[in-house]
């Protein structure tokens, strides 16, 4: 059996972790690119688009390719940034026994 006592301890802890954990996401910062270098994306850890810079020299005379080049960096930058998520929380959450039924 479980004691409720330690276990609101640990949930306490646990709750505060994952706020630090929140803010830390919001603070990251994960840059991707694509077209071999000519687009970069910037997110934080939460996956909002901070920023795209686009090289001078690319040749934007096909928007439709430079439109794809700029989903495919944001898309590799936001896929990073859920891998980042998920190595923290498994940190925030790690040694939280399991209870059945809660997940």
């Amino acid at each position: 059996m479980y004691n409720v006592s330690n276990l609101m301890k640990q949930a306490q802890k646990m709750q505060e972790d994952a706020a630090r954990a929140d803010r830390e996401l919001l603070d990251r910062r994960i840059s991707a690119t694509s077209g071999g270098g000519a687009v970069t994306a910037v997110v934080n850890g939460k996956k909002d688009l901070i920023g795209i810079s686009i090289q001078a020299d690319f040749d934007l005379g096909d928007a439709e390719m430079a439109a794809d080049l700029v989903v495919a960096a944001v898309r590799e930058a936001q896929a990073e940034a859920d891998r980042q998520a998920d190595e923290i929380m498994k940190k925030v959450t790690a040694g939280m026994p399991h209870i059945p039924g809660l997940g």
